[in-house]
């Protein structure tokens, strides 16, 4: 029975015949989703595949007057609909004729040849449909998973595989679940082969099945769909629900891409901010254009002429100690300190340009001042030249240990600290120097097989040339040149060319000359090997910069300065304002002492020197007095100061002048620096009002005092932070003897007069002074207040004493009472005598009142 299928008769077909649908599977590619671009190829096929298969089914006429009637393509399942007509056997029950009909069509059509496909390999199938088609468009794509929905009671599960089991092999069928009311119960069918999906669903849709209920028997229609293999939500709930499982095989992956495409590139790119392969102005095009086009209309000369060198013996000597340590190979750090302005930067500047080499500055200011952490890793990727940098990755990291912390109790390792993350960095980067070091190496052994062909041909020259005059040789192409007859054709003369013209190497004659050519070579290399180091340069290295500390930074920059110089991959020099900054260092690279290098203001004739060379460089010369000579004498030998009073003086102003201007400077950033705009601001210095003014009294009469001279008395009483602090802020300079603090100088030899010209402001003066009485007041009405109430006590005491009439022996409570008694007596007299001169500091101050 083909139920549903059946149809009425058509006009053109025989009255006795009846009307049915075939499905014809894999003619189309069945569409797995909007992406899948097969789809448009089956339509580009569309009529030539239609065409052929409308003959091949007009050629199964033979089976019970078989006849097609439409083809209606389903191209979303690969197939299509065939209705056609036919002639029922008379011998087999109506419920049968399916069966029948589908045995004969799959024989004849394998009689008569395969089917056509999309591919032009292999056959489709065809099957008589049992239920009624469905032929809809919607996004409902092809899938392995079959859902069969029960309109009517449930089916056995038996039932359902001898049902859908001849479309292909059945992996799994799932029994229905419980469903809310109103809802359809269903299978799911799970298939192997995903046409033998498509094939079923196309096929016994619609059909009515007998439910199997021996209580009441009905039938069921069953509906089909596909079911989508993986459904929403599901890989998320099955990684949330296995994250010891997912996190460490993420994290696995995270850091192999890293490693495997990233590093790489950022390896490249610290080596090309190195060798300048992004920089125009190093390029020979740019360099031939400057050449023959700016540099021709200059009219300056680039000549600048150099100082002697007896005019700055200090830097002179700092320079020559520089030197000797780049070339020679790195074992140690150069340590390069002295006070802020005393030239480092432009010291070891001049001497890199100097030596040509490749160089990597890291400023640790400008790190150290970052706002955040991921600042100041992303600091140091641009210094270095480190990139791309993804700074989101770490935050992410940290977000996941959070919630790995509570899904599993442990963090997964994914975010990695501020020490680790700069160590990263720093790994490419010394990968990088490597890189550096062997491409100049090439360049150099390049050079040197380029110098020996030089020196060849210039041999061989010379030896034809001496074969040509002593006449034991003959060029024919001269002959050529000439148009001497027969040889002006042949372009060869009489002579025979022999062995004994060769010329060979001359380094190659004899053994002597090998091992001697040899030994250059290498001589040669070793001396270029060094050369071809890169510099690292680590400027502003201080435990302290600015308002900021970053132990971590420089503890790491120490540990990676030491294992390049270590590995001898490149030489390293460190800048620092303070010769106590080296102790980092030191541990870092405890085998080997530092390569120290001072650098100290100059000698008032070594300024002097160097003053009058830079203006006479400049074009200037001026008579200097010798009051001039007293004035550049206030600044001392602060390279700094000495370059700013050279801008003053070329500017037009006279030295006295320059000066002065630059104490006046000094002297408001000094109110600024070391005693604040105002109250508030004062409260964030790492010392007090009262401490400053302290040493600006002492400082502005005498070069230097002693260290422990203000460290023991008030109002430091002790306290040595607020002296570092002020060293760390350049106001002061605090020497060493034997390793300990010994005394005090101002910060600049300028500061002298700074601090003078500060302390002889009437008005400042006075507002200090009142501030520093009263501190002073303070203090001693607390002590006055303490003896006090201890002398309360002794007399009371002395008073319930009792002593025996014969002893002679002062009591204790009197002579302790005797002592307080003087010292309270002393902080009176200090009290008053504060008060009296704060009454006159008072009067100067409304004096000066406008």
């Amino acid at each position: 029975m083909l139920g549903a299928l059946r149809r009425a008769c058509y006009s053109t077909a025989p009255s006795c015949s009846r009307e049915a649908w075939l499905y014809v599977d894999s003619v189309f590619p069945v569409q797995l989703g909007r992406w899948d671009f097969r789809h448009y190829l089956g339509i580009l096929r569309q009529d030539d595949l239609l065409t052929t298969l409308q003959g091949r089914l007009e050629e199964l006429s033979s089976v019970y007057d078989f006849k097609p009637l439409e083809l209606q393509p389903q191209r979303k399942d690969g197939g299509l609909f065939v209705r056609f007509s036919y002639n029922p056997p008379s011998d087999v029950e109506p419920d049968k004729h399916w069966s029948v009909l589908q045995s004969a069509l799959s024989e004849e059509v394998a009689k008569k040849g395969a089917l056509p496909t999309w591919l032009g390999l292999g056959s489709g199938n065809i099957w008589v449909v049992r239920g009624s088609p469905w032929k809809e468009d919607m996004n409902r794509f092809a899938s392995p998973i079959l859902k069969i929905a029960f309109d009517g009671p449930d089916i056995l599960e038996q039932s359902l595989y001898e049902l859908c089991r001849p479309y292909g092999r059945i992996g799994d069928i799932i029994p229905p679940a419980p469903v809310p009311a109103g809802t359809l119960r269903s299978s799911n069918i799970f298939f192997q082969r995903l046409h033998s999906a498509t094939a079923a669903r196309n096929v016994i849709h619609g059909l009515e099945v007998p439910s199997g209920s021996t209580s009441a028997p009905t039938k069921t229609r069953i509906r089909t769909q596909y079911e989508t293999p993986i459904q929403a939500h599901v890989v998320r709930n099955w990684v949330s629900s296995h994250p010891k499982i997912v996190l460490p095989i993420v994290i696995f992956l995270v850091g192999t891409l890293t490693y495997t495409i990233f590093d790489p590139i950022r390896a490249l790119m610290v080596e090309a901010k190195m060798l300048n392969w992004f920089d125009y102005r190093k390029s020979k095009l740019y360099q031939w254009l400057r050449v023959n086009t700016l540099d021709r209309l200059s009219t300056a000369s680039d000549s600048v002429s150099k100082p002697a060198g007896d005019i700055w013996k200090e830097r002179t000597e700092a320079e020559s100690a520089l030197k000797r340590y780049l070339s020679d190979v790195p074992t140690t750090i150069a340590f390069v300190h002295g006070p802020q302005g005393s030239g480092k930067t432009s010291m070891v500047q001049s001497v890199i340009q100097h030596s040509g080499r490749s160089t990597l500055v890291i400023d640790c200011r400008q790190l150290s001042n970052a706002p955040s952490d991921s600042a100041l890793v992303a600091g140091l990727a641009a210094q270095t030249g480190y990139w791309p940098v993804f700074n989101f990755v770490n935050s992410m990291g940290t977000l996941i240990d959070l919630a790995s912390v509570g899904l599993m109790g442990q963090k997964t390792g994914l975010s990695s600290s501020l020490p680790e993350q700069l160590k990263q960095i720093l790994d490419v980067v010394t990968s990088s120097l490597s890189g550096v070091s062997s491409s100049h190496r090439t360049a150099i052994q390049r050079k040197i097989e380029h110098q020996e062909s030089l020196e060849y041909l210039h041999v061989q020259e010379a030896h034809r040339r001496q074969a040509i005059l002593s006449g034991t040789w003959h060029d024919g192409r001269l002959d050529c040149v000439a148009g001497n007859g027969v040889m002006s054709e042949l372009g060869v003369g009489v002579e025979q060319f022999g062995d004994d013209m060769a010329v060979e190497n001359p380094s190659l004659q004899a053994s002597d000359g090998q091992e001697k050519m040899a030994r250059k070579i290498k001589a040669l290399e070793d001396v270029d090997g060094i050369e071809s180091l890169p510099i690292v340069v680590i400027r502003n290295y201080a435990a302290n910069v600015g308002t900021s500390t970053r132990e971590e930074l420089l503890t790491v920059l120490a540990q990676w300065a030491a294992t390049l110089t270590e590995n001898q991959i490149a030489h390293v020099v460190v800048l620092s304002d303070n010769r106590e900054n080296s102790k980092r260092l030191a541990k870092a690279l405890p085998s080997k002492p530092l390569n120290s290098i001072a650098l100290s203001d100059a000698d008032p004739s070594s300024s002097l020197s160097f003053v009058k060379q830079k203006l006479r460089d400049a074009g200037i010369d001026i008579g200097i007095s010798s009051q001039d000579i007293q004035y550049v004498e206030r600044l001392g030998g602060r390279a700094s100061d000495l370059e700013s009073l050279i801008h003053k003086v070329r500017s037009g102003m006279k030295v006295d002048e320059a000066v002065e201007d630059i104490i006046s400077r000094g002297v408001a950033e000094l109110r600024k620096n070391a005693f604040g705009d105002d109250a508030d601001e004062a409260k964030n210095l790492a010392w007090t009002r009262y401490q400053a003014w302290k040493v600006l009294k002492l400082l502005s009469k005498s070069s230097e005092v002693g260290y422990y001279d203000i460290l023991v008395d008030f109002p430091f009483k002790g306290d040595e932070s607020a002296l570092r602090g002020m060293e760390h802020a350049e106001l002061i300079s605090i020497s060493t003897k034997d390793g300990r603090p010994s005394t005090i100088r101002p910060g600049k030899p300028v500061f002298r007069w700074v601090f003078e010209r500060v302390v002889n402001d009437k008005v400042f003066q006075a507002t200090q002074e009142l501030g520093y009485n009263e501190k002073q007041i303070s203090d001693a009405e607390t002590k006055i207040q303490a003896y006090q109430q201890e002398l309360t006590v002794l007399v009371d005491t002395m008073q319930k004493e009792r002593r025996p009439w014969w002893s002679v022996r002062r009591s204790p409570c009197l002579e302790r009472a005797r002592y307080v008694g003087d010292k309270l007596a002393t902080a009176t007299r200090k009290v008053e005598t504060l008060e009296r001169k704060n009454m006159e500091l008072k009067k100067v101050l409304s004096s000066h009142v406008i």
